[in-house]
């Protein structure tokens, strides 16, 4: 994969098939880590998400100090002076602080400067254990000790965003790997803080991310080492996945195929949005004999499968689709929403006092609930509302639960319908969903497959697919369902276990087998799950609806002729390639 030496001359900034002549002089911010960045150049004045320029860049010399940790954790263990056991308070303060950077997540400038006056204290702390600043590789934590908001964003903005880190390293090819690995790396970091959430954090998992953290606070253009650190957070990311999925399943049973209501119930209610379940459990907990219903949006949809929750009676059902639409759905839900994790808007004021956020989501002016998970008053407000004043007959119902225990079960009769012709192929088309008119391409491959197709679907991108109703009402020949929903991005494992799984019945490699991936990309949990893909070899993705700005011809040839990494684009002419297998 060797790209030859530095020839930054060559390369341009911006995914284009010409060189992009548009070039920003000292910008407000510059963002570009999620798909929908404007004019798929960057962000320069305020986010597409509704960040702010002093968010953004505040969040830059968060993500430095990050960074500058990172090496201190590689120092300390190198130095024997710290058991990565010892290092629990770096561990929890480097998923929570990188999380925060994500898109959708935080936009509270005081939230993050608070993340930011910690690492200066946990810096300090490393410091001290290593003996003095001759043997600190980084002084970065005592430049930013007792810095206002003002001079946090002054220092973002100056000396660590995107051009200035970029004409530092000198090399666009080895920067745009540097970003890649820095977007998949925070992917990861959301990952596992999930899976703190639930009890589960692995020392060696974490020394891997200090250790990647630390190498891309290096100003070396080290074009291979940068694109093997790319495949090392795929690695990373596969191994915290897989601990997310076990953590689930032990903590709340193995999910199983459930119907979800998706239409109101009369009474009170509350909403909940995000991903970490323990967070749920304990509103439900809270809410047991309150006459008021818990109902999820989004991508906290998945919880219905799951025994130890679903066995809550007061859990009534889904309202609202994907994240995008939170806006109308917030606003229009007849009770208080709870935030717990990604992904919130700058909300409306129709619905602003109704809103709470929880971990590491910020929004300023919103209330925030702490880590003892007092709901008390959420459900307070949920009894002053009017709530839902009927009951919605008939219910409509959407079965998710479909884990990779569920669909292995069936292995068998999908492989006997594979190998009599009954199926044709197997679709996974899922991943991040956003509100550009061209992400219609995935509901529009959906209804272009063939019926004697099967659809695996996950992530919110799904919500393009569950609420058509000639797709969920398909069944395949053998009576399975046509569409299996595996759940949210969280459980991307499953999707892996599936595909390797049936590879290895078959007697052949994931790319042999009759599957074709349509990938929908947003944000950074999506650039950790296909640096997962690439890490496990898949070959053949369609990603979309476009590339990320920050990858480089090169490298995106690269990608292609490793792995024939694609773009989206017909779907009536993608799918005849698909069901080529090409």
């Amino acid at each position: 994969m060797t790209l030859g030496s530095p020839a930054t001359a060559t390369v341009v900034k911006k995914f284009s098939t010409a060189p992009a002549t548009k070039s920003v002089s000292q910008p407000d911010m510059f963002c570009r880590q999620c798909e929908q960045t404007r004019d798929h150049f960057a962000c320069t004045t305020v986010g597409i998400c509704g960040k702010s320029s002093g968010t953004a860049c505040i969040q830059d010399t968060l993500m430095q100090l990050v960074r500058s940790v990172g090496q201190l954790v590689v120092a300390a263990e190198t130095a024997g002076v710290s058991a990565p056991a010892d290092l629990k308070a770096a561990h929890l303060w480097t998923l929570q602080a990188t999380f925060s950077t994500l898109t959708n997540v935080n936009f509270s400038d005081g939230r993050i400067s608070k993340f930011i006056q910690e690492g200066v204290v946990i810096g300090k702390e490393l410091e001290a254990k290593l003996g003095g600043s001759n043997n600190v590789p980084t002084t970065l934590h005592n430049d930013l000790d007792g810095l206002n908001e003002e001079e946090l964003e002054a220092k973002g903005l100056d000396e660590f965003s995107i051009p200035k880190r970029q004409a530092a390293m000198g090399n666009d090819d080895a920067f745009c790997l540097n970003e890649l690995a820095t977007y998949g790396l925070k992917g990861v970091c959301a990952y596992a803080a999930h899976c703190h959430q639930m009890g589960y954090m692995d020392d060696d998992v974490m020394m891997d991310i200090h250790k990647i953290h630390a190498q891309l606070n290096s100003q070396e253009p080290d074009v291979d080492g940068l694109l093997a650190s790319c495949l090392k957070v795929g690695e990373i990311s596969a191994r915290v996945l897989a601990m997310l999925d076990d953590a689930h399943a032990t903590k709340y049973g193995v999910p199983e195929p459930t119907q979800v209501r998706m239409t109101a119930v009369e009474g009170k209610c509350i909403l909940v949005s995000g991903h970490d379940m323990v967070d749920l459990e304990a509103l439900l907990k809270q809410t047991e004999g309150t006459r008021v219903n818990v109902y999820t949006h989004g991508e906290m949809t998945p919880a219905h499968g799951y025994p130890e929750l679903k066995k809550y009676k007061h859990l009534v059902g889904n309202y609202g689709t994907a994240w995008q639409n939170q806006k109308l759905e917030f606003a229009t839900f007849p009770g208080p929403t709870i935030v717990t994790t990604n992904c919130v808007l700058e909300p409306r004021k129709m619905y602003k006092k109704r809103l709470y956020t929880m971990n590491e989501v910020g929004v300023d002016g919103v209330q925030h609930i702490g880590p003892d998970r007092d709901f008390s008053a959420v459900i307070a407000q949920a009894q002053s509302l009017k709530g839902f004043p009927r009951t919605i007959e008939p219910a409509k119902y959407h079965t998710v639960g479909f884990n990779h225990r569920v669909v292995l079960t069936l292995a068998d009769q999908v492989l006997e319908a594979a190998k009599s012709g009954q199926l044709s192929r197997i679709f996974l088309i899922g991943g991040c969903d956003g509100s550009q008119w061209d992400r219609s391409y995935f509901t529009d491959l959906a209804r272009e497959t063939p019926p004697d197709s099967l659809i695996l679907t996950l992530g919110c991108a799904k919500n393009r697919i569950i609420h058509d109703e000639s797709l969920l009402e398909a069944k395949l020949a053998n009576g399975i369902p046509r569409v299996l929903d595996m759940g949210q991005c969280n459980d991307s494992y499953s999707a892996v276990v599936v595909a390797t799984e049936l590879a290895k019945a078959l007697d052949c490699t994931v790319n042999d087998l009759p599957l074709s991936l349509a990938v929908s990309h947003l944000e950074q949990k999506a650039a950790a799950v296909l640096l997962t893909l690439l890490h496990l070899g898949v070959k053949n993705i369609r990603l979309g609806p476009s590339l990320p700005a920050y990858l480089t011809p090169n490298i995106i040839k690269v990608l292609q002729d490793n792995y024939n990494l694609m773009n989206t684009g017909d779907p009536v002419q993608d799918l005849a390639l698909m069901m080529e297998g090409k």
